[in-house]
């Protein structure tokens, strides 16, 4: 830091110094000027005028009185004035102590506002101009007349401007917090709804495979002994389950690593594409599943058709826990216009009251993540006994793909 930046952080940290600082220069100037007569045969000429003792005494308090002229700056400026006043009135020849009002009108005119600055001003010069004019000793349209005014008014619209620029600043540094606030505020809310998007994931990915784990775990530790062979197939069912379980963690567990690391998954998210190895892990369980598509093809945003998958997932997770033994479940998946419609039936007496009973957040889940992409999502009891999901997902939805939808 230079020795200038030094002086003024030290003049800012103490305006009372900066202020004694400024009075004894307007002291000085008014004392210097006060020995000038402006009219001399050659112009200018220092030393012929010597101010008499009425003269430095408004001076020397004119000068004293702006110490404190950013503690009362109306009180100083009418101190001020009424020196001015007086020495505009009684002496001749005059000093500049003016000058001392001219600094208080400034000083109030940067710390008011602009009405404020223009009655104070309009009044401050014309009492000042009108005492110089009307009572003074010199000539109405003298030229130290004028310079009154002139420099009265050129004070009101310095200060003016100075605090106009003054709240500009502040105005733009206040938009720039306000911004930086808000950004702030925006990434805690984008992860925010990251966070709840992996919970769903692992809600989603967990609650299906161990649902399966724990349906084939129990058939072998119940056929162990009289037919070993199906344990053993239903072990296998076990450890497929398991190791899909596994990867699927894996890859999104992933998704938190920098974009950088090599070991980043890089498969694709499971989608309808999968649809039929989603239905077959349940049937090797022991769920009856049917599946009717009518989608003709379509393609859809990789968030769509995470969102339609583990709606699926889910629903069917939900029927192999709640629905019985000898519930059946069905799947449509149907392209209607703009939308595609998701449905997921069953005709198990379980879930009559609905599989949430006990406060599981699988429905939750599924209304949060339709919702996000602008679809509906309405799950209930049917009619005669099962459950009922059905979700209505846009095919071109508004909402960005969600990080690692599209990994």
């Amino acid at each position: 830091m230079s020795t200038l930046e030094r002086t003024k952080c030290g003049l800012r940290a103490h305006p009372m110094a900066l202020d004694a600082t400024l009075a004894t220069g307007v002291l000085v100037t008014m004392m210097a000027s006060s020995f000038v007569d402006p009219h001399g045969e050659n112009g200018a000429t220092w030393g012929v005028h010597t101010p008499n003792v009425l003269s430095l005494t408004l001076m020397v308090l004119s000068a004293a009185a702006l110490v404190f002229r950013r503690r009362a700056p109306r009180t100083i400026l009418a101190t001020t004035g009424a020196f001015s006043a007086v020495e505009l009135v009684a002496s001749d020849p005059r000093a500049p102590v003016v000058m001392s009002a001219v600094v208080a009108l400034y000083t109030v005119a940067s710390a008011t506002d602009r009405p404020t600055t223009w009655r104070v001003g309009l009044l401050t010069m014309t009492v000042l101009t009108a005492c110089a004019m009307l009572v003074g000793p010199l000539p109405w349209y003298a030229q130290e007349n004028l310079a009154i005014f002139a420099w009265t008014g050129m004070a009101a619209a310095a200060g003016d401007a100075v605090r106009s620029r003054r709240a500009f600043v502040h105005a733009i540094r206040e938009r720039a917090d306000r911004a930086e606030r808000t950004r702030d505020e925006e990434a805690r809310r984008r992860v925010a709804e990251e966070r709840l998007r992996i919970a769903r994931d692992l809600h989603d990915v967990v609650a299906h495979h161990i649902a399966l784990v724990n349906v084939q775990a129990g058939v072998a530790a119940h056929v162990m002994d009289k037919r070993p062979d199906q344990a053993k197939e239903a072990l296998a069912h076990v450890r497929e389950a398991s190791r899909s379980a596994l990867n699927e963690l894996r890859a999104t567990v992933g998704l938190l690593r920098q974009s950088g690391d090599p070991e980043a998954p890089t498969e694709p998210a499971p989608g309808l594409a999968r649809l039929d190895e989603l239905a077959d892990t349940f049937r090797n369980a022991g769920l009856p599943v049917e599946v009717a598509r009518a989608d003709h093809g379509t393609t859809l945003p990789a968030a769509v058709d995470l969102a339609a998958y583990r709606v699926i997932q889910e629903a069917l997770t939900n029927v192999q826990k709640h629905a019985g033994s000898e519930a059946k479940a069905e799947i449509s998946v149907v392209r209607v216009g703009p939308n595609v419609e998701v449905t997921v039936l069953d005709n198990g007496p379980g879930q009559d009251d609905g599989p949430e009973e006990g406060g599981g957040h699988g429905l939750l889940g599924m209304r949060e993540r339709v919702s996000a992409l602008g679809g509906t999502c309405t799950t209930g009891p049917r009619y005669g006994g099962g459950f009922r999901v059905h979700a209505i997902l846009p095919v071109k939805n508004r909402t960005a793909p969600a990080l690692g939808d599209s990994a």
